[in-house]
């Protein structure tokens, strides 16, 4: 088991001093890495807050979580990607996705291509980005990109590429993750386009075991290098576990009991947050957790207590 590791993910600030105000925070809280994601709603720019946040900070690691491939061109995305790694000095968690919000696509008249479509064309652009950065240089001819004598420069520090993160809920996306990623982001199925009653049903931790399985029988011997990572979306320290677990049950259709084995809730004190994490990591081998900027403070206990363990 690989030792556990914790994140928060955070997308927008009113100043300048209020973002690095708050990498500093988590910074110093014992957080391994603050996240952003990559939507065009109401968030900074993921490039240019992470490169903020670097500069704020001395070890947090500044990461996407994740930016959507369909958006940006290979070429150009590796080399703000090894910009950023190499000015942060090796300090970038590099996370890159198909896309899967449908809101993003009709708010910028880009098309909404099938999932499959979007994966094939995230595992072209990933080949490029990996061959600018491990080689220097790149050509390359597929069925979605083509590129002639592209240069690698600047080379990222961390050889032989950024860490790279790739999350996903379907058997496609993730055997591709179990492939080509350092960390693997295990999510529900949001296939759908966006956040809707189908996603509760594809939070069970039947689904999860499956997904699981399936990233270990892609991984191989890889598995042993790769860091399990969890988003939750659900994080309440609290004394009284089982009255809040009545509350938010039928938000999953679920029993009390089963919606507490959700592996995106986290409810409890820090003893019992702290034994779940430690059986959740047993069960799955999620060792990388994210919470989000609600938990920065309450949350904190339990990195102290694991982090590093």
């Amino acid at each position: 088991m690989r030792p556990f590791r914790f994140a928060v993910q955070t997308s927008n600030a009113a100043s300048g001093k209020e973002w690095r105000d708050r990498v500093r925070k988590i910074e110093s809280l014992g957080y391994s890495a603050v996240y952003i994601p990559d939507h065009f709603g109401e968030q900074l720019g993921p490039l240019v807050a992470l490169t903020a946040a670097a500069e704020a900070t001395e070890r947090l690691n500044v990461g996407s979580l994740v930016l959507d491939n369909d958006y940006r061109h290979p070429v150009v995305l590796a080399k703000e990607l090894a910009t950023l790694d190499l000015l942060s000095e090796g300090r970038l968690e590099a996370g890159i996705g198909a896309g899967w919000m449908r809101s993003d696509y009709d708010e910028s008249g880009m098309p909404y291509d099938s999932p499959g479509t979007r994966i094939k064309r995230l595992e072209e652009g990933l080949a490029i980005m990996k061959a600018l950065w491990r080689d220097g240089k790149c050509s390359f001819s597929g069925q979605h990109y083509t590129v002639t004598n592209a240069l690698g420069h600047p080379r990222p520090h961390r050889q032989p590429h950024p860490t790279v993160v790739i999350g996903g809920g379907g058997q496609r996306m993730l055997r591709l993750a179990a492939r080509e990623a350092d960390v693997i982001g295990v999510n529900p199925n949001l296939a759908a386009g966006y956040v809707g009653p189908e996603v509760a049903a594809e939070a069970t931790p039947a689904k999860f075991e499956e997904r699981i399985a399936w990233v270990r029988d892609e991984a191989g011997d890889r598995l042993a290098e790769i860091d399990l990572q969890i988003l939750t979306f659900f994080v309440q320290i609290v004394p009284n576990r089982d009255e809040v677990a009545a509350t938010m049950a039928p938000l999953f259709n679920l029993t009390p009991a089963e919606a507490l084995e959700v592996p995106l809730v986290l409810v409890g004190t820090v003893d019992q947050l702290c034994d779940v994490l430690e059986e959740r990591r047993e069960r799955y081998g999620f060792n990388y957790v994210v919470v989000h900027d609600p938990e920065i403070e309450s949350f904190a206990p339990v990195v102290e207590r694991l982090a590093g363990k």
